[in-house]
């Protein structure tokens, strides 16, 4: 009942309640159904005198006694103090993501001078002692080194991992063809060794890193190489698809195929489905794919039909604000 009869002007703060009469003419204008309070901030006045946030919607009705507009006042202080809370816990998200990759780029790096003295001085010493160790102690001096560089994969790995998101990546409109040519020069050694055949379609131009690009493709393509059938040559085809507001690409092989019930753990660092005996890796190469892909602003997923190999497909949108 306090309400009824009064002017709107009594839920609306004083700083604004004078201005707000030359509002209303001005909407009266324009009578048209009006959301407002999305992207600013507005507030109205409850009975004790307390600002609340507030969201308004406006309906502008014609009735045989002439033309109102409805008006729905909502408070929004739940809502509010939940986005704020939200918003706390992704920035603190976010800073706690920043230190564990300070971390593992500070730890990746200065950990491979005490890894290369180790392996240095233990074949040093077998060296050193060839004629005077058994077999067993000169098995034992092999598994020291073997896990040494394996320590060192891992951890160039994780500098890898870690560079991706370290604030020196470069956008720019980069030719895709240029930056997969690089990549297959890289991987020239396992091409020829494997005798695999790497088909290319003529690809786009796209807004991106030229480096971390050349990288993704180099992942996938060392991937689909590495992961072959026995007693079968690698066949690679890259691919890629134009939609409205992405590129959507497909680097295919004709390996050994991933179980559908590994198809999100592959992206995980450190999962692998194999022993390091049979596919030689580290487990972090795919989840670079996607931190990669991610970066972009798209998304990665695999098909792997049971004996056709595995398709990989990843989407670039076409613009990232830089």
């Amino acid at each position: 009942e306090e309400l009824l009869g009064q002017t709107i002007e009594l839920l609306v703060p004083m700083r604004y309640r004078e201005q707000h009469p030359k509002d209303r003419s001005q909407f009266w204008n324009n009578p048209a159904p009006r959301r407002m309070g999305t992207g600013r901030d507005l507030y109205g006045i409850r009975k004790d005198q307390k600002e609340v946030p507030i969201e308004i919607g406006l309906t502008p009705i014609v009735l045989s006694a002439g033309r109102y507009v409805i008006s729905a006042i909502v408070d929004i202080t739940e809502r509010r103090f939940a986005e704020n809370a939200l918003h706390a816990k992704t920035a603190e998200l976010a800073r706690s993501n920043a230190e564990l990759e300070q971390f593992a780029y500070v730890a990746s790096h200065d950990l491979q001078a005490p890894l290369r003295h180790i392996t240095s001085y233990v074949q040093l010493l077998n060296k050193e002692l060839d004629t005077k160790l058994d077999d067993k102690t000169k098995q034992w001096m092999g598994f020291v080194v073997d896990g040494a560089k394996r320590m060192q994969l891992l951890i160039n790995g994780l500098l890898s991992f870690s560079r991706v998101s370290r604030g020196n990546i470069i956008l720019s409109w980069i030719d895709l063809n240029s930056v997969i040519e690089n990549s297959l020069k890289n991987l020239s050694n396992i091409i020829t060794e494997s005798e695999a055949e790497i088909i290319v379609q003529p690809m786009p131009k796209i807004h991106g890193d030229a480096l971390i690009m050349q990288q993704l493709f180099q992942n996938l393509i060392e991937n689909a190489i590495k992961f072959k059938k026995i007693n079968t040559k690698p066949k690679v085809q890259i691919s890629y698809k134009e939609l409205e507001k992405e590129f959507v690409f497909t680097v295919q092989d004709n390996g050994i195929g991933i179980e559908d019930e590994f198809k999100e753990q592959i992206f995980v660092i450190f999962q692998r489905l194999h022993s390091a005996d049979e596919y030689p890796g580290t487990g972090i190469g795919l989840a670079i794919c996607k931190k990669i892909v991610d970066f972009h602003g798209g998304k990665i997923w695999i098909e792997s039909p049971k004996g056709e190999g595995t398709r990989f497909h990843f989407s670039i949108i076409k613009k990232i604000k830089e």
